[in-house]
Order: structure tokens, then C-alpha cells, then sequence
């Protein structure tokens, strides 16, 4: 049994989903021994402060294990060059970001920064639907705070240069004061 619900704040609408354990077994199964008769032995905010971690115990195998709960939110819809629509990856976001920041001195612990920054702006904007376009303006523009680079690497690919001379049009733009 799950009920919903809705959590509304001014920069952004989320969606939780809270688990009922009813006494028809929806309770969390042991992944060593699948038994339902597991309880929580402790139970803390995750780093993040997103998700709560919880340490849980199997009566029955003794085993413990952990599971963390989160928020999930309203799925957002990416609409592709093509015009196709697809839901929204992080893991596709930080992939080029990573692609564009490879052998760069930028820690990861930066990029993922970055991804979380882009990706507050994006869910702050409160629409279900973004244009691929707009995201990757976001991302040229704190690349480009953040390094020269990496931004160039990543403007080649996002807006598909042709030539030398349309990629240096875009050198000229950043060295100009």
C-alpha cells in the first residue's frame, strides 16, 4: 500500500512516496534470506540530507543491512533535438560533463557539484517538460566559470562545430575581455 503525498515548496514540487507496512507482508525482505521479519535498528539522515539511512535487522538470519529512503520526484521529460522525448538521466548530464572535464584538474567532487547546481536549476524551473537546448546552456555556462577547457570540449560536442573556423569563433568570444 503506498500513499502520496505532495510536498510543495517554492523552488521545487516533489512527489513521496511513503511505504505502509501492513500486516499482508509489504514490510522490507531480508536480501540474504527474504524473510519480512526484519526491523530498524537505527536510523539517520544519509550526507546529503536528502534520503534518511537505515540500519536494519533480520530476526530471523541475524543478518543486517541497509536501506536508505528517499524522495522521489515528479519524473521530467528531456525533449530531444529530434523532438523525441525522453526522462531525464543524471547519469547522462555528468557523463558529458566528465567527457568535457577528462584530464582536466577538476576533482569529482566538483563535478558532482556542478551536476547538483544544474540540476537545482533545471527542477527549480518547475516545468515537467525541458528542451535539451536549454540544459546544455546551463551546463556551458557553469563550465565556463569553472573551466575554459573543459567548456570548449564540451561547446565542440553540444553545438556540433563544423569547421576550425566555427571553433575558432568560439576561442575568439572567450578570450575577448
Amino acid at each position: 500500500m503506498f500513499l502520496e503525498f505532495r510536498l510543495t515548496s517554492r523552488k521545487k514540487k516533489d512527489i513521496l512516496r511513503v511505504n505502509i507496512c501492513t500486516k499482508e507482508g509489504n514490510s522490507m525482505k531480508c536480501p540474504y534470506c527474504s524473510s519480512e521479519n526484519t526491523r530498524v535498528i537505527d536510523s539517520r539522515p544519509a550526507d546529503d540530507n536528502s534520503s534518511i539511512r537505515r540500519r536494519r535487522l533480520c530476526d530471523d538470519c541475524g543478518k543486517r543491512f541497509t536501506t536508505y529512503e528517499r524522495v522521489e520526484t515528479i519524473p521530467l521529460i528531456v525533449i530531444k533535438k529530434d523532438d523525441n522525448r525522453e526522462q531525464y538521466d543524471r547519469s547522462k548530464l555528468q557523463g558529458g560533463i566528465l567527457r568535457a572535464c577528462h584530464k582536466r584538474p577538476v576533482s569529482v567532487a566538483r563535478i558532482d557539484q556542478l551536476v547538483d547546481e544544474v540540476e537545482a536549476e533545471i527542477f527549480n524551473k518547475e516545468e515537467r517538460e525541458i528542451v535539451s537546448s536549454k540544459i546544455g546552456e546551463i551546463v556551458m555556462n557553469r563550465l565556463q566559470e569553472l573551466d575554459p577547457v573543459a567548456y570548449v570540449r564540451f561547446a565542440s560536442v553540444y553545438r556540433e562545430f563544423k569547421d576550425v573556423n566555427t571553433f575558432m569563433d568560439e576561442l575568439k568570444k572567450m578570450l575577448e575581455p
